[in-house]
C-alpha cells in the first residue's frame, strides 16, 4: 500500500484575486501576508488602525495603496476580496459594513471566533448571504499538517471507527491586549482551535461537560484560564482536551515542559502526533504516526518541510478564493463555523453551571 497522505490545502486555478487586507498587527504581517507571498496572492491594499503600521508593513510586502482609513479601503473598488485581521469584539461591526460594498466585495475572511455569540455570528453570516458575499473563517488549524493529514487517515478507514480523541495542550498563549475585555479567555481564543480540530476530524459532538478555573499567570479578570472538557457522540465517540495554558512555574523559575500532543485512537488503529506551534518563530513542524491493521510493517511516520504558523494560513485564503471560483460555499464557511461557536458556548456554559450541555440548545432552532 502507498502511503500518500493528503495533507496540503486545495489552490485555487487563479491567484490574481485583488485582496484588501484590513489590519497590520501580527496575524495580518507575519502570517497572512508572509503565506500569500509564498502562495503567489495578490494583495493589493490595506489598512489598520495604525496608519503608520499599515504603510510599513505595506512597503515590506509591496503592497500598492495604504488607505489612511477602513472606510476608504472598504470602498476601494479594485478590493475583491476583504481580509479581516481585527479583534473579535469589533468584527461584526466592520461585516455589516463591509457588505454594504458587495458592487465589488465578493468574498470575506474573517477571523474566528467570527463574533463572541452565536447569535451575532448568524446575523454576519445572513448579512453577507443576503449579500451575496461569501464568507469564510479562518481556522487555520484545520490546515495544519499533522491535523489534515489525520483527517486524510481517517478519511480513508485506516484506523476504523474513532472510539477516543484527545488533545493535551501544555503551553503558554502571548494573550493580546483586546483579550482583556473580553467575556470569554482560553474558550474563544484558545480552545476553539481545538474544539474546531475535533468537529474537522469527527463532527459536531452532541453533548459537552467542561470545568474551568483562572490562569495564575494571567493578572487581568477572567473566568476561563485552564479549560477541561469532554465531547460525546451519540455513535460512541468520545473526544477530551486539556487546555493548559499555566504549564507549572516555567516563567516563573522552574524548567519548562511545554508542548501540544494529541491521540486518535479506532477500532482498526492508533494516531498520534505533535503541533510545532509552541516553538514558534522556529520552523517545527507537526507530526504524525500511527499504525493499522490495515498495515502489516508496524508504524507509519510520514513528514513534511511545512509547518502551522505561517504556511497553514495558505489554506483559509486558498478555501475561499477556490469557493469564489466555482460558486460554492467555503469549507471553512461562516455557517459551519456557527456549530464551532456553539460548541464554544457550550463548553463555557457548561464550566460555569456544572452541567451537562447540548450543542442543539446553543445553536438554537434556526441553528
Amino acid at each position: 500500500m502507498t502511503l500518500s497522505l493528503d495533507y496540503l490545502p486545495r489552490l485555487p486555478q487563479r491567484r490574481d484575486f485583488r485582496i484588501g487586507c484590513l489590519g497590520a498587527g501580527f496575524i495580518m504581517r507575519d502570517c497572512h501576508l508572509l503565506a500569500y507571498r509564498q502562495a503567489g496572492f495578490n494583495p493589493v491594499a490595506i489598512a489598520s488602525r495604525n496608519p503608520a503600521t499599515a504603510q510599513a508593513v505595506a512597503q515590506h510586502y509591496g503592497i500598492p495603496r495604504c488607505h489612511a482609513t477602513y472606510q476608504q479601503l472598504l470602498a476601494d473598488p479594485t478590493v475583491e476580496v476583504l481580509d479581516l485581521a481585527v479583534p473579535p469584539d469589533i468584527q461584526p461591526a466592520l461585516l455589516r459594513e463591509a457588505v454594504q460594498h458587495n458592487d465589488h466585495i465578493r468574498g470575506i475572511l474573517a477571523q474566528k471566533p467570527l463574533a463572541m455569540s452565536v447569535a451575532e455570528a448568524r446575523t454576519c453570516v445572513e448579512l453577507c448571504a443576503e449579500a451575496g458575499i461569501t464568507l469564510a473563517v479562518n481556522h487555520n488549524m484545520r490546515y495544519d499538517q499533522s491535523v489534515r493529514a489525520l483527517k486524510n487517515v481517517l478519511q480513508r478507514g485506516w484506523l476504523g471507527e474513532p472510539v477516543l480523541a484527545t488533545i493535551e495542550m501544555r503551553a503558554i498563549p502571548h494573550w493580546m491586549p483586546w483579550s482583556q475585555g473580553l467575556p470569554s479567555l482560553s474558550t474563544f481564543v484558545m480552545s476553539i482551535h481545538h474544539l474546531d480540530t475535533f468537529r474537522y476530524w469527527l463532527g459536531t459532538p452532541d453533548r459537552v461537560l467542561a470545568s474551568t478555573r483562572p490562569d495564575p499567570r494571567t493578572r487581568f479578570p477572567h473566568e476561563d484560564g485552564i479549560n477541561l472538557y469532554i465531547l460525546e457522540y451519540d455513535k460512541g465517540c468520545r473526544a477530551a482536551a486539556w487546555d493548559d495554558v499555566w504549564t507549572g512555574p516555567a516563567r516563573e523559575g522552574t524548567e519548562s515542559d511545554i508542548y501540544i500532543r494529541w491521540r486518535v485512537e479506532g477500532t482498526d488503529g492508533l494516531a498520534r502526533g505533535t503541533i510545532g506551534w509552541p516553538s514558534y518563530p522556529a520552523r517545527t513542524p507537526s507530526t504524525l504516526d500511527f499504525t493499522s491493521k490495515h498495515f502489516k510493517d508496524g508504524w507509519q511516520s510520514p513528514r513534511w518541510s511545512e509547518v502551522w504558523f505561517p504556511d497553514a494560513f495558505v489554506g483559509t485564503m486558498a478555501q475561499l478564493l477556490c469557493a469564489l471560483e466555482e460558486g460554492t460555499e467555503a469549507e471553512i464557511s461562516g455557517r459551519d463555523n456557527l456549530e464551532t461557536l456553539a460548541l464554544c458556548e457550550a463548553v463555557q456554559l457548561a464550566a460555569r453551571e456544572h452541567r451537562v450541555l447540548t450543542v442543539r440548545e446553543r445553536l438554537g432552532p434556526t441553528g
